[in-house]
Formats: C-alpha cells, sequence, structure tokens
C-alpha cells in the first residue's frame, strides 16, 4: 500500500522520521500507519497526530508522498533501499542519510547534511541544499559513496566533503570548500563556487561548467592530455541533467590536476574558461 501524508500544521519542536520508510510501511493499514511513533523533541508521538493519512495510487514500488512544510523533519528518507518518497514542499536536515537504493524527490528546499554516506539510489532536490551535502557523518571517514544526487539550486558549504563515489551535480552556486578532501567520483557544478574547491583532493573529477575559479598555482597546475575520449563518455552521462550540462560534448575542457599536496592525482575539468 501507498501513502499520501499531508503535515496539518508546523511542529512545534524538530520531528525525526528515519526509519519511516516506503517498504516498512507498505504492509500496514491506515490505523497502523498512524499509530508508528516518531520523535518530536525529547518525546514520542503517533504519526497520526502529526499527519493527515490516506491511501495513494499504486505504482511499481512502495511510495510515500508527503504534502507540507517539511523544514523542521529531519532524517526523512534514512537507510532507504528501495521504493520512491516524494516531499510537495522543504524538508528538514539529514534527508537520504546512508540511502543504498531507491529514489527521493524533493520539490522544495533541504536542510544540512543531505545525502551524507549515501551509496546508491538518486535523491533530487528542486530547490536549494544546506551545509554538508553528500559528506560523511560527524566523525566518519568516508562521505557519499554512490548513486546520484542532482541539485537544482545551490548548496552550502563543504558539498561532497570526503565523497569516495557517486554522481553529485549542482545546477546554481556552491558555498566554501566545495568537494574538499575528495577521495573518488564526479562533481559537476553549474554556477560559481566559493572559496578554497578540492583543497585536499586526493583522486576525482571536478567539473566547473559554469564560471570556473582561479586555480591555486602552487596546488593545481594545467595538463596537456589527450581527454576526448574519457571526455566524451563523461560528458555524455552529465548530459542527462540537462541546464547547464547539456551539450557539454562540445565544448573541450581545460584540465588541471591536484591537490599537490595530497598527491595531485584529482583533476579540475573548467569549462568557463
Amino acid at each position: 500500500m501507498n501513502w499520501h501524508l499531508r503535515l496539518r500544521q508546523q511542529p512545534a519542536l524538530r520531528v525525526d522520521l528515519r526509519g519511516l520508510l516506503p517498504t516498512a510501511l507498505a504492509a500496514l493499514d491506515a490505523a497502523g500507519v498512524a499509530q508508528q511513533r516518531v520523535w518530536h523533541g525529547n518525546e514520542t508521538l503517533a504519526l497520526g497526530d502529526l499527519f493527515d493519512i490516506k491511501p495513494a495510487p499504486a505504482g511499481d514500488a512502495p511510495q510515500l508522498h508527503f504534502e507540507g512544510n517539511l523544514s523542521r523533519v529531519d532524517g526523512l528518507g534514512w537507510g532507504l533501499e528501495a521504493g520512491l518518497i516524494v516531499v510537495e514542499g522543504s524538508v528538514g536536515d539529514h534527508l537520504g542519510t546512508q540511502m543504498r537504493g531507491g529514489e527521493i524527490h524533493v520539490l522544495g528546499d533541504a536542510g544540512d547534511l543531505a545525502g551524507c554516506e549515501m551509496a546508491g539510489g538518486r535523491l533530487g532536490i528542486a530547490g536549494s541544499v544546506g551545509d554538508f551535502a553528500a559528506s560523511p557523518l560527524p566523525g566518519s571517514m568516508d562521505g557519499m559513496r554512490g548513486g546520484v544526487l542532482v541539485v537544482q539550486g545551490r548548496a552550502g558549504a563543504r558539498f561532497a566533503d570526503r565523497m569516495r563515489r557517486g554522481t553529485a551535480v549542482v545546477h546554481g552556486d556552491v558555498g566554501d570548500f566545495c568537494a574538499s578532501r575528495l577521495v573518488a567520483g564526479t562533481v559537476a557544478l553549474g554556477g560559481r563556487c566559493g572559496v578554497h574547491p578540492a583543497y585536499g583532493m586526493r583522486r576525482g573529477s571536478l567539473v566547473f561548467a559554469g564560471v570556473a575559479p582561479e586555480a591555486a598555482p602552487l596546488t593545481f597546475v594545467p595538463t596537456r592530455h589527450d581527454l576526448r575520449v574519457f571526455w566524451a563518455l563523461l560528458a555524455l552521462e552529465l548530459n542527462g541533467h540537462g541546464g547547464v550540462f547539456a551539450g557539454l560534448a562540445q565544448r573541450q575542457p581545460q584540465r588541471f590536476v591536484g591537490d599537490l599536496a595530497a598527491g595531485g592525482q584529482g583533476e579540475w575539468l573548467m569549462l568557463g574558461r
């Protein structure tokens, strides 16, 4: 069974919805869904105290459809392995943390720590996202480990920090220290970036499809390698994200390697110079 949950009113405190997954609720009836306990501050409430719950049309996979301003709702889609979550509105922190499969689509903004340590699936945010998206959880060594994260708006600081696999795309601007300590994977930016992009980068690719920054002369240096085959494949992958990423195959990037202070095996691919 698929479910549509409409938020009745903005909760007074933060609400934690981790564990509330499409596959877990698919076998329940309406009463069972309404009785699910969720954290509201340091107390628990029944899900039915916060949301109006009704069945949703059937689909190919279990689905949860949320309606309303969920900016005080955290942990949505935490650990998602299968199914679809759609949010008609904005959502709070830890969206899609540690997700390993399935899809999440947010039609508004998301808070901090979206897609932390995600290892698979697709996370799409139509608005903007806060700090530390696609990054590690506090105390962890690895950020995003797989899957696809797409942000149509802006992203905050430390986007894709310690990312080691997957594809992270931002159509708008990003904050400071984007792709810092990048281990591997592809980060593609359509707008401007803040200071110190790819600080401590070890490997991976950082694509500047829009306005490219000035490369730090001592830590990122230009190369003259023939990129035509590699770039044709990467541009084809990014083309599907539309916007400034469409038609990249007709443009040839300038390549810089670095961070030389961290091994120098990463790369910047600049198209806006």
